[in-house]
């Protein structure tokens, strides 16, 4: 160490050590981060360090401790220095490492190539710039999207343009500080996001850059390509097509939010291409603003967010409520509800999904001139949904003569179906168009949505309606959860061990009929740290969180008996006994 990070650490024997190896690492990483903004900030922790500020060690060790996985989503974490934060040196590294892995990949006499795509979050241009001049530097043709656009639009243009990869720089719908970097592939991946071996493969290659070179020594060119716009007029061209334009509309009062994203501008030119109105908009959250200052957490599902589409709804006497999250790859919807004080009700993720997979059944079942439950090829049209969504999903596809198939959570899974022709999870994720996207998009799903709606209220019919009618047909189905917050990681390994050690016979007074322990794998799923219960019209699944320190526990219960009323109050009782049994359970 040098300059005036030569200081003295008070503390003793191993952690002495610890912090001395930690504060060299910080060192080596300060000198080659381009940002000025992280520079300094890590200059002034080091400072803090070298003055034995605990709080400081702390953080230290916070960042330098360990290192953003790449793996799921690739790579998403807080904007702040280090290797366990999101920055311009580890951006770097991460562009430098999916480089070699495509260059490794790539035919011989081939060169790979790379689409890249940013929204408005802090840092999201300046990481997609330096991906793009890396990529470019390292021989691989790189193609940087115009503009801050959705997360759809990278999905799409890997396919479209036929590149090997795509990145799109994002954290969805992530607090406000973080960002990150989700990798597309292409050619026989068809633009689905990466899946073991592939994440594996890029993330050593991303470690040893990490391990050999700073990142100021990777050669840079800025010999990239922009792409045409004609890009984004043929992925409006292909999601307006999702409304068909055959079905009879009637106009409806909507109310639209980008949630201070950048679903606006792509999603107002597809309503246009489609043939419908304009919304009323929630102005104050319609223009990307990376702060997000009229929302506590950006993020459709979380309570309050939609109080001001809510509160816009009221002044319009809104119909419908469409919300995209700040990428615009989810889609929330809302309907008016009397009984709620807000005067609408945000729809579930899987209420939206069986509508919307019940609307893609029965056009599947119209071209293929089918209607009844019977056995199907594997490339015969599927329906699909990821495990912990509801099992309504299947009893439509068993009504329309379908395939059904579950996946692990995570759209890099539900889109690999084969034979797709929609798919959804329940944390409001739905890919109704797989021959042109293969993720979940936001936006064609919200044209697909319209669609429905508009179509009912030709008939004198509304969402609430569609939804009794689909409780007559294939039964009641409802879901709640539980989410188990820890500090402790290994409280969590805990409770999944003594669940396989002792498993409930019982649950809230219900029996349970059967137990799947996914970690052993089954039914075309690969082995997943999941446990799944059987009871008598219900089902408990148990699994860890992939992204945050929880515990959670989906549960779903369905009722075909008596009315729709009647079927509802039976299904609201079984979620009730299920939530009080399993709390016991993990107590």
């Amino acid at each position: 160490m040098t300059g005036e990070h030569e200081h003295h650490l008070v503390a003793d024997g191993d952690e002495l050590n610890e912090v001395e190896r930690l504060v060299e690492q910080a060192v080596s990483w300060l000198n080659q981060d381009p940002d000025p903004e992280t520079h300094h900030e890590l200059h002034m922790l080091l400072r803090r360090v070298g003055a034995n500020d605990t709080d400081a060690v702390a953080d230290l060790r916070s960042r330098f401790g360990s290192r953003l996985a790449f793996g799921t989503a690739g790579l998403r974490g807080e904007i702040a220095a280090g290797p366990n934060r999101m920055n311009r040196v580890l951006v770097g590294q991460a562009a430098a490492g999916l480089a070699a892995f495509l260059l490794e990949r790539a035919h011989p006499g081939t060169t790979p190539s790379v689409v890249i795509g940013y929204d408005g979050r802090t840092k999201s241009q300046v990481f997609a710039q330096d991906t793009a001049e890396i990529m470019a530097g390292a021989g691989v043709r790189a193609v940087l999207l115009p503009r801050l656009l959705p997360t759809p639009l990278v999905a799409f243009a890997v396919r479209e343009l036929g590149v090997s990869a795509g990145v799109m720089v994002t954290a969805s719908h992530n607090p406000p500080r973080d960002n990150g970097y989700k990798v597309y592939l292409g050619d026989d991946d068809h633009g689905s996001q990466i899946v073991p071996p592939a994440d594996g493969e890029i993330a050593a290659q991303i470690d040893r850059v990490a391990a050999t070179r700073s990142v100021l020594e990777l050669p840079r060119s800025s010999d990239y390509e922009i792409a045409d716009e004609s890009l984004i007029e043929r992925y409006v061209e292909a999601t307006a097509a999702v409304a068909g334009g055959h079905a009879e509309r009637a106009p409806l009062s909507v109310v639209y939010t980008a949630m201070h994203g950048v679903g606006w501008e792509t999603f107002s030119r597809v309503l246009d291409a489609a043939g419908f109105p304009r919304p009323a908009l929630v102005e104050a959250q319609i223009a990307p603003d990376a702060a997000f200052p009229t929302v506590a957490f950006p993020n459709p599902e979380e309570p309050g967010a939609l109080d001001l589409s809510f509160e816009r709804a009221r002044e319009v006497s809104a119909d419908l409520v469409v919300a995209n999250d700040p990428d615009a790859d989810r889609l929330a919807i809302a309907i008016p509800d009397p009984s709620s004080s807000e005067g609408y009700r945000a729809l579930t993720g899987n209420e939206v999904g069986t509508l919307l997979g019940w609307r893609a059944a029965e056009a599947a079942a119209t071209d293929t001139g089918t209607d009844t439950a019977t056995a199907s090829p594997a490339d015969a049209p599927a329906l699909a949904c990821s495990i912990v969504s509801s099992p309504a999903l299947g009893a439509v596809a068993r009504a329309h003569g379908l395939r059904f198939a579950e996946t692990l959570t995570g759209f890099k899974w539900v889109s690999r179906t084969p034979g797709l022709v929609f798919g959804y999870e329940e944390a409001l994720g739905y890919l109704v168009n797989p021959g042109t996207v293969r993720d979940k998009d936001g936006i064609s799903a919200a044209i697909a949505f319209l669609d429905l709606a508009t179509g009912l209220a030709a008939t004198g019919r509304t969402v609430a309606d569609r939804l009794d009618e689909f409780s007559e047909r294939f039964g009641h189905y409802g879901s709640a959860q539980i989410s188990l917050r820890v500090t402790d990681l290994s409280q969590i390994e805990r409770v999944m061990q003594r669940l396989r050690a002792d498993p409930p016979s019982e649950i809230g007074g219900l029996p349970v009929r059967s137990i799947d322990d996914l970690a052993r794998g089954g039914d075309g799923v690969p082995p997943s740290d999941v446990l799944r219960l059987h009871l008598d019209g219900a089902r408990v699944m148990v699994r860890p969180s992939g992204t945050e320190p929880k515990l959670k526990i989906y549960l779903d219960a369905w009722s075909d008996t008596g009315s729709v009323p009647e079927r509802t109050d039976a299904v609201v009782e079984l979620l009730q006994r299920l939530e009080g049994g399993m709390r016991d359970h993990i107590s």
